[in-house]
């Protein structure tokens, strides 16, 4: 094969996720998270974005109306990453998630970002982020960064909203 790379601003553009009860998934995707609906096909299925872009993500019903979550050890879709602009900005999320008592699955600095994990109604995983300037990531000697998993203070975060 030859070295082939994607182009340097090549980005994810949506996630499309097969969902049971559409209503239950716009209550956490639009009104506890905060997307806008762009449009919606009846019940079936909803476009919903940040910043009135066309869609970030799609949820649909098609295939999985009234389905059950599928099995923790099966393949499939991780979490889809959802990236705030600031640490101010996720910890918003983090107070609204908080009052809204919302369970969290995790929380954790990578040294390039800082994540809270949460699973939306049917049971797919939600990463709420936001990245570390790039000039501050952590690199290995030879330059290559470095992620690593460890313990976020969530009081931490909580602490940029008195600024």
């Amino acid at each position: 094969m030859d070295n082939y790379k994607l182009p340097e601003n090549t980005r994810i553009g949506h996630v499309h996720l097969k969902v049971a009860d559409l209503q239950r998934s716009l209550d956490f995707y639009h009104k506890l998270l905060g997307f806008e609906i762009i449009t919606t096909m009846g019940d079936q299925a909803a476009f919903i974005s940040a910043g009135g872009y066309h869609h970030h993500i799609g949820l649909n019903t098609w295939h999985s109306k009234n389905g059950p979550q599928p099995p923790k050890n099966s393949t499939g879709l991780y979490h889809t990453a959802i990236l705030y602009p600031t640490r101010k900005d996720l910890a918003r999320i983090l107070k609204r998630l908080m009052d809204g008592g919302q369970q969290l699955t995790g929380a954790a600095d990578h040294g390039v970002s800082e994540a809270l994990y949460l699973n939306d109604p049917d049971g797919n995983g939600v990463e709420l982020y936001w990245d570390r300037p790039r000039a501050d990531w952590p690199k290995e000697p030879n330059g290559d960064i470095k992620m690593y998993t460890k313990f976020l203070n969530l009081q931490d975060l909580l602490k940029e909203l008195e600024h």
